[in-house]
């Protein structure tokens, strides 16, 4: 018999799911089956279970055909199981290594019919905060029962840090509810009867504290699920318990905590409904009251629990509400003495937010306000023509200004003008985030479009590697990300990227790039005219060179002679080189140096028609490579530092290994793969047309329409 069944219910985790699953199936312990339930979930949840049971025997998927709730998807995994044991592991959390060795071991050691195990929350910001219990395990017995040490009733009541003996599960017939909360008499119920209980004193479990969309931050009725789940472990805790009188006036004070904490926590309980709620709380408070008392905590804990008790709620908010204004009058203190930049022109921002909104007004940026470029200038251009009656006005910098197109309207950031389009603009729409002074009046529409497939980590994602951050200030980014109500996303690889490394409440528009659609609707008389007015002559072969900036690495630049590569390039072929435009104020990387053969491009202000004259692109660790892959032209990966970057930049899959086309990891290998023809080469097309089945699949020339319709004019997604 499989001595572990790891039961895991999916719903809506396709960004944090592999981290799940490869923290199991990177165990050297092996002696384990994983049951995934595939709980109807409407994102690529289903198709990163699917990839992982094609290459792994251990993994079993049953896919509902309709939502149940986790609980029900739990109750299923269950019945499937065969294991010895079984783990109840929630998709967004993941195992630490070696942990199911240390697991079994327990087991085997002690015979345990619940083994529970230590556990370290990780915030959104990457903050670990290890669990209190591990303080206590040195007091608890080897193998006890919960009334020979009754504090087990304090370790966190949840199903993922248990590992229960299938047959006392089987024994008490438990089911979980649908709802919230369904754990609590899971774990009352199965220690109660359980003979023998251990605990593991080793962190076995990552708590995945998310930032949107759990239940700690959902205003919902859902929270009054807690009562009849107490009500449950309250109404099976019979007097035959062994030590039933000893654990009742203890779990009646757990179950307290319980009600104050989500009580205490207004994110989760709307104001209308708080009264209702505290209600609740004073019912089950007398109906459930132990015959000789409880022991009240002391201090504010115990007046919470008597003004419950006494039925005062008006007095119990008016407490908090007190407290709550005594901690913003100490925070202002600290701060009060903070200058605001630009002071004047920020009171001005602010003023023109109380008056109307234009609702015909949509402002446009890209880059840090480098001009009009990118996915709004593609989604902008899409709005000229299909909404016609909403004003396009795009930001730039008073250095940009003159790189304007003639009738594009704009205005110069810094401006009066600036802050008046800001403050009353319906629709914003940037590659970039605005900047923070800018808020998010009610009902503006501020969509995000980024700049790129993301190769290297992004937003929290780039918390573990922290030497190539520019920007430690997580919160602010998140803060900054919190305004978006649309995330528009290249591919699913994108959206699953995304939706991990911002974690906030936003809709993903998965339409592919806009800017990708001019390189697929391009004829070939428009590449001809383009090559034309950059001097390439008929027949001329045209390879790009685009690297990425390193923001660990400032002022670096990869190994690259020109001469010898224009060399190894051939004859009558010409090399455009393009840098990052954090360089353009610099001019490009690599001077042309009067080369008849070689063009410096950085300053070009479109990179899509350098791609369009182009026959070859060589790249490193840019996201021009996905764009670029549109065409089904050959891209070569120059990699010089790959090692380096990939541990400490940071990145999302070894592009090495599942690259675009040909890879040259030194100068060297990249003149041989332009000497020998590796470049166009079979396996150099197998590996594009694999990269393009993956990345590129939504660029049919329609995305910038896709998102119009969306946003502009609100019609549903297709």
């Amino acid at each position: 018999m499989t001595l572990l069944s790891l039961v895991i219910p999916v719903y809506r985790v396709q960004g944090y799911l592999r981290e799940c699953l490869d923290s199991i199936f990177d165990q050297t312990f092996t002696d384990i089956e994983v049951i995934a339930i595939d709980d109807c979930s409407p994102d690529s949840s289903g198709e990163i279970l699917a990839e992982y049971a094609a290459r792994d025997p251990r993994l079993r998927v049953i896919t509902q055909k309709t939502n149940q709730g986790q609980g029900p998807a739990r109750n299923l995994g269950v019945a499937e199981a065969t294991g010895e044991y079984v783990w109840f592991v929630d998709s967004d959390d993941w195992l630490a290594p070696e942990s199911l060795r240390s697991i079994a071991n327990r087991l085997r050691a002690t015979e345990a019919d619940v083994l529970i195990v230590d556990h370290a929350k990780v915030s959104w910001d990457g903050k670990f905060r290890p669990s209190w219990i591990g303080r206590r395990f040195h007091l608890a017995p080897r193998v006890f029962a919960l009334h020979e040490w009754p504090e087990t009733i304090e370790i966190l009541h949840v199903p993922w840090n248990k590992i229960v003996r299938r047959s006392l599960l089987n024994k008490v017939g438990f089911q979980f509810r649908s709802g919230w909360y369904e754990d609590v008499p899971y774990t009352y119920e199965l220690l109660a009867a359980a003979e023998r209980i251990s605990l593991l004193d080793k962190v076995c479990v990552y708590y995945r504290q998310r930032r949107q969309g759990s239940a700690t931050k959902t205003l919902s009725d859902g929270h009054f699920a807690i009562f009849p789940n107490w009500a449950q472990v309250f109404e099976t805790l019979d007097d035959s318990w062994p030590g039933a009188a000893e654990l009742r006036p203890l779990l009646f004070r757990r179950m307290m905590w319980h009600f104050l904490m989500v009580r205490g926590n207004e994110e989760r309980i709307p104001r209308h409904l708080r009264g209702k709620f505290f209600q609740e709380m004073y019912d089950h408070y007398h109906r459930y009251l132990p015959p000789g008392g409880y022991p009240v905590p002391e201090g504010m804990e115990g007046v919470k629990h008597r003004l419950v008790a006494k039925g005062r709620h008006r007095t119990f908010h008016s407490m908090r509400v007190a407290y709550r204004l005594y901690q913003k009058v100490r925070k202002n203190a600290r701060t009060v003495a903070k200058a605001a930049k630009d002071l004047v022109y920020e009171s001005y921002y602010r003023a023109q937010m109380l008056l109307p909104m234009d609702q015909k007004l949509a402002v446009y940026a890209a880059y840090w306000y480098r001009g009009m470029s990118c996915n709004p200038a593609a989604v902008y251009e899409m709005g000229r023509e299909l909404a016609p009656d909403v004003r396009g006005v795009w930001v730039v910098r008073k250095d940009k200004a003159e790189t304007m197109p003639r009738g594009v309207d704009y205005v110069v950031a810094g401006t009066l003008k600036y802050y008046r389009t800001l403050a009353r603009a319906r629709w914003m729409i940037n590659n970039v985030n605005w900047p923070d002074f800018v808020r998010k009046r009610s009902g503006a529409v501020h969509v995000m479009t980024h700049h790129g497939t993301p190769l290297k980590v992004m937003g929290v994602d780039q918390r573990t590697y922290m030497g190539g951050v520019e920007d430690p200030d997580f919160e602010a980014q998140m803060a900054r990300a919190d305004r978006w109500d649309f995330s528009v996303t290249a591919n699913t690889f994108t959206t699953q990227m995304w939706e991990r490394a911002y974690p906030c409440d936003y809709q993903t528009l998965e339409t592919g790039y806009p800017r990708n659609d001019r390189l697929v609707k391009a004829t070939p008389d428009e590449v001809a005219q383009l090559r034309r007015k950059l001097g390439i002559a008929p027949g001329e072969k045209v390879v790009l060179y685009a690297p990425t900036h390193r923001e660990h690495r400032p002022g670096y630049a990869p190994p690259f002679d020109v001469d010898e590569f224009v060399e190894a390039m051939g004859p009558n072929t010409r090399l455009l080189v393009r840098s990052h435009y954090f360089r353009d104020r610099q001019g490009g990387a690599f001077a042309a140096g009067g080369r008849e053969r070689v063009q410096d491009m950085s300053a070009y202000p479109s990179v899509e028609e350098l791609y369009l004259v182009s026959d070859v692109l060589v790249t490193d660790y840019s996201s021009v490579m996905f764009d670029y892959g549109v065409l089904d032209r050959p891209i070569v990966i120059y990699a010089p530092d790959w090692l380096q970057y990939k541990l400490v930049r940071g990145v999302y899959f070894d592009v090495t290994e599942e690259p675009p086309g040909a890879v040259a990891l030194t100068f060297s290998d990249l003149l041989d793969v332009f000497r020998s023809g590796a470049y166009e080469s079979d396996a150099a097309g197998k590996a594009r047309a694999d990269f393009r089945r993956r990345f590129c699949h939504l660029d049919d020339g329609h995305a910038s329409e896709r998102v119009v319709r969306r946003v502009l004019l609100g019609e549903s997604p297709s």
